[in-house]
């Protein structure tokens, strides 16, 4: 597992994320798409709210906003598929077979249900974009999970000696839970003071001063995950959601994550294994890998 200083930039909104969003099943055809309201630029709407555009396709939104524009504001708003087709928009593309197949030595605290529970802190996450590039998402995220805990079998990070390294007193909240308190934890082994404080804030959660809830509590553990997933670039150009529904592949996904110490040539032995995990998954879930795999 690898030790980095994750870049804790966040947007000032942030997600209510402690109410669970229920995300609607998708109409029967495209044709129902009309059912959806017609968006209204400056009416507010609600997370999981969804809309039919002006060009007639539909958008979810993301986060709560003031009636941004769903072709310019992504982070606010996910197209939404409508037709029919696939795993329903709302139903996670993995099956808890499937996870099973995936993680079969898995430590019991990582739970499908804490998994599928975690989801509605980020609607768009594996419910952006066709069949195909849901479940590409499904694997790119799950096989860095795997490579970060060794096919999640850790919880927290194994160096104990590096746990009074991630305070970073600089800050103006400090480390409230102590200097050895944020070291790796969960499925992306958030560590740093700063980003437990950063990913709280986006939560709802107080993991600035509880952060043991991350190694606790299995859906807090997952939306940290997602957190990252969903907001964070790191040493990347993107965030690793975004690379795999715009397609940039699964090579912007490792340089999000922990690029810094692996691309470039730097450790292409952790670069193949995240690699060789994404392709064993995208299998499992019987999709294409698609292009772009190393970074």
């Amino acid at each position: 597992m690898s030790r980095r200083r994750i870049s804790a930039v966040v947007t000032a909104l942030v997600l209510g994320a402690a109410v669970p969003v229920l995300l609607p099943a998708p109409p029967a055809s495209a044709a129902a798409c009309s059912s959806y309201p017609s968006w209204v630029a400056g009416r507010s709407y609600a997370t999981g709210d969804i809309v039919r555009y002006t060009d007639g396709k539909a958008y979810i939104a993301e986060h709560d906003n003031p009636g941004y524009d769903p072709t310019i504001s992504t982070w606010y708003w996910e197209p939404y598929a409508c037709d029919g087709s696939g795993t329903p928009v709302g139903t996670f593309v993995v099956s808890e077979a499937q996870f099973n197949q995936m993680f079969p030595g898995r430590n019991a605290f990582y739970t499908y249900s804490g998994l599928t529970a975690a989801l509605s802190a980020y609607p768009g996450f594996t419910n952006t974009g066709s069949d195909t590039v849901r479940k590409q998402e499904a694997a790119a995220f799950l096989a860095n999970v795997s490579h970060e805990t060794g096919g999640l079998v850790y919880v927290v990070e194994q160096n104990t000696a590096n746990y009074p390294h991630y305070c970073d007193w600089s800050q103006s909240y400090g480390c409230p839970a102590g200097q050895s308190a944020y070291y790796g934890r969960g499925p992306i082994q958030l560590s740093w003071n700063f980003n437990y404080k950063a990913a709280g804030d986006a939560l709802g959660i107080d993991l600035l001063g509880n952060p043991w809830l991350v190694q606790n509590d299995a859906a807090v553990a997952w939306k940290t995950g997602l957190w990252y997933w969903n907001t964070q670039s790191g040493p990347g150009t993107m965030t690793p959601h975004n690379a795999m529904v715009n397609s940039a592949g699964f090579g912007q996904t490792i340089r999000s994550i922990n690029g810094s110490l692996e691309c470039d040539g730097k450790n292409p032995a952790q670069v193949q294994s995240r690699v060789t995990k994404y392709q064993q998954f995208s299998q499992i879930l019987g999709v294409s890998p698609g292009g772009n795999l190393y970074c």
